[in-house]
């Protein structure tokens, strides 16, 4: 027979497994609350502004027309008559569970009073700093042309003491033309070779480590055989000596990831907020660019549509940016320099490039269709809003 409790303890334990009771039901109505605050909170600073889709706005306009006097004539789409113009700005992009504000030039400006913006790459990122110029501009009409330091072009905003500015170097690191040496030792410069050195930075940025608050980087749109052909090709250089066996033209951008990464980690201040973009798509349809290759598109493509044209497993004439993205992605690993992943978002606007409204009669002749650069006013305001966000968020983490 088990024994019994004496009677006078008995409402001493209701009372202990009520307030046991009380204790964990409390402990774990706290922890919930705490873990979905932490869950929010990190959904908020994790925003991910890159994926999401484009929906039609007719009341959107853009910024900025084309009396800037930031634009590149090629680009200038609005001067250059493109059709469509007020329907390609109509379209705003909406990532996928955030919000993305469009750029208030006159607060952005305000934020980066005596701070400075730099930009350093191919074509595609002078695309970027045009339309950033011209947006800029709405808040101060007294900018000014700007060159200095090794840019290539760029603006100073007298009101905030901001300098925003590009600075040429499609490889990143330094090249070279070497022509082939006759013999004899005379030059006739019928053939030749460009020489890479992949541990030195190209003379246009490698002094402006102490000069920017906010940078932004890329390369991938001159690594291939239409700039660099197999009778001139690159040739790879570190420590002064040719890299032996010979790198091939994706091995020669991987190296040179790695050493261009490893200087701007080593050289630059660790407070300059890096960013690195990742590939601007091309829309060429029926070829590439000197194939008749076109881009007369009247609207966005659909989302079922971008694999058919982006996928490196499908060899088309457009898997550039999928293929080295993948390269770049892998070299950024571990570093402290941001994505800037605008690929996804802009291999949508088939419809927003200058494609036959380029400024001059014989420009398609000459050049082809533009089906790389952006039209602007266009897509990279949309870059500019992104980016502008980025800095904001990277600047309030000091």
């Amino acid at each position: 027979m088990s024994p019994k409790l004496p009677s006078n303890l008995l409402p001493w334990l209701i009372v202990l497994t009520f307030a046991t009771f009380y204790f964990f039901s409390t402990f774990l109505s706290l922890h919930t609350f705490s873990s979905s605050t932490t869950s929010q909170s990190l959904a908020i600073s994790k925003c991910n502004l890159f994926t999401g889709h484009w929906v039609s706005d007719p009341a959107r306009t853009p910024l900025y027309d084309q009396t800037c006097p930031f634009h590149r004539n090629a680009w200038n789409c609005l001067r250059n008559e493109r059709q469509n113009m007020s329907f390609i700005n109509s379209w705003k992009w909406v990532p996928r569970n955030c919000h993305l504000n469009r750029i208030d030039p006159f607060r952005f400006l305000g934020r980066m009073r005596n701070r400075n913006i730099g930009f350093v790459g191919d074509s595609l990122n002078e695309n970027f700093l045009a339309s950033f110029l011209c947006v800029l501009r709405v808040a101060d009409e007294g900018a000014k042309k700007w060159k200095k330091k090794g840019a290539w072009r760029g603006a100073y905003f007298p009101k905030f003491n901001v300098t925003v500015a590009y600075h040429r170097a499609v490889l990143l690191s330094r090249y070279q033309w070497q022509p082939k040496q006759a013999k004899g030792g005379m030059q006739d410069g019928s053939e030749g070779f460009y020489r890479v050195d992949v541990d030195v930075p190209a003379d246009d940025w490698a002094k402006i480590a102490e000069f920017y608050d906010v940078l932004v980087f890329n390369t991938g749109h001159w690594w291939n055989n239409d700039k660099f052909p197999e009778e001139k090709p690159l040739v790879f250089y570190k420590a002064g000596q040719a890299i032996v066996p010979p790198l091939g033209m994706l091995d020669g951008l991987k190296v040179v990831l790695a050493n261009m990464i490893t200087y701007i980690e080593k050289e630059f201040p660790r407070n300059t907020l890096k960013f690195w973009r990742l590939q601007s798509p091309r829309h060429f349809y029926g070829g590439d660019w000197n194939q008749n290759g076109s881009c007369l598109f009247n609207r966005p493509l659909e989302e079922n549509e971008l694999d058919s044209w982006f996928e490196p497993r499908n060899n088309g004439v457009n898997r550039e940016a999928r293929l080295l993205n993948e390269v770049i992605e892998e070299a950024l690993q571990g570093t402290n320099i941001h994505l800037l992943d605008l690929t996804h978002l802009s291999e949508f606007r088939a419809d927003a490039h200058p494609a036959i409204w380029l400024g001059r009669k014989d420009a398609v002749a000459v050049w082809g269709q533009d089906c790389m650069h952006w039209c602007l006013p266009g897509v990279p305001d949309t870059w500019v809003d992104i980016l502008s966000q980025l800095i904001h968020d990277g600047l309030e983490k000091r």
